[in-house]
């Protein structure tokens, strides 16, 4: 398993510095006459590095939960097209082996590899904690970025001292867990669930009913029963029913997930390595793919989404 600090991930605070001159290339500043073979292949690596940024993101999640993520992407970089792979044929990925997990995220980051993604982002919890190193080390050119439960800043939230963290099955009781919870909640009270069955109704496009609310109740009342006044979304899917678990906890507990860091955290990248889009070039594309079937997947992602889209599927 691996530590916290060999995840990129976005829960907390990650300032990345731009690059000190010193580390430039020289070739940013060398004025190359035309006849030079080394203006030549500069002119090539400033073509190919502009086709790059023209490129898509990847987003990939075990099945709807990553469309949360992409609603935060899309606020914060709206001129980006983005292509999404749910692999819904597979989900949940939290009852999962982590072996399967780390089996199954690499097919599906191959097929958004395979479509030219300058980026990918592991909008899934249980995936990033599981395959985030195999998937960096299999496609290496490929920049990844991970999510984590938003410990972090929850244990700076709380006052009462007493956080809550609801997560898959398999992540609620990983060793990755109680290493954040060490490192960023030590001096707190940190109380994980599993709550796979909250993915289930996310996955059914059930978001607002009596059903739902019943089975929120039941899933978060060990959280409720320790007084935590801050409760992390440790699952990309949970964000999708936040109005129902707001309703539910009540206005005295703090509803955080780490969608937006994660948004941040892929910005600063792209203007770090110079992938940013180029405001002159037209953008906001977004696909979205399946590993089963597309015609409801397209119901559940509309739901999440908050507006229509139609998926397609890949069999990954």
């Amino acid at each position: 398993m691996m530590k916290p600090s060999s995840l990129e991930h976005a829960a907390g605070e990650h300032i990345v510095h731009p690059a000190r001159d010193a580390e430039r290339s020289e070739h940013i500043f060398y004025d190359y006459r035309k006849d030079d073979p080394r203006h030549m292949q500069y002119s090539q690596d400033q073509t190919k590095h502009r086709q790059l940024a023209l490129a898509p993101i990847g987003v990939f999640d075990s099945g709807a939960g990553g469309l949360t993520i992409v609603a935060d992407l899309r606020k914060v970089l709206p001129n980006e097209n983005f292509i999404y792979i749910g692999d819904t044929a597979n989900c949940p990925y939290g009852t999962r082996s982590e072996d399967e997990i780390i089996e199954l995220s690499v097919q599906a980051c191959r097929f958004l590899v395979d479509q030219g993604v300058k980026l990918i982002v592991v909008a899934c919890n249980t995936a990033s904690q599981a395959a985030l190193s195999v998937l960096r080390s299999t496609y290496s050119s490929t920049p990844f970025i991970g999510v984590v439960p938003a410990v972090k800043p929850a244990a700076r939230a709380t006052s009462h001292g007493r956080i809550g963290i609801a997560a898959t099955n398999q992540a609620a009781k990983s060793s990755y867990l109680r290493h954040l919870i060490d490192d960023f909640a030590s001096d707190i009270q940190a109380y994980a669930v599993g709550c796979s069955e909250l993915v289930t109704l996310v996955e059914n496009g059930e978001l607002e009913s009596p059903f739902v609310d019943a089975t929120l109740q039941h899933a978060l009342q060990p959280l409720i029963d320790k007084d935590v006044d801050v409760i992390v979304l440790g699952c990309t899917h949970f964000p999708a029913l936040r109005p129902a678990i707001e309703r539910l906890v009540g206005k005295n507990v703090q509803v955080i997930d780490s969608g937006a860091a994660i948004a941040r955290r892929t910005q600063a990248i792209l203007d770090t390595e110079r992938l940013a889009r180029p405001l002159a070039e037209s953008g906001g594309n977004l696909q979205i793919w399946c590993s089963g079937d597309a015609q409801d997947f397209s119901k559940v992602a509309s739901a999440v989404l908050g507006y229509s889209v139609q998926a397609s599927q890949s069999l990954l």
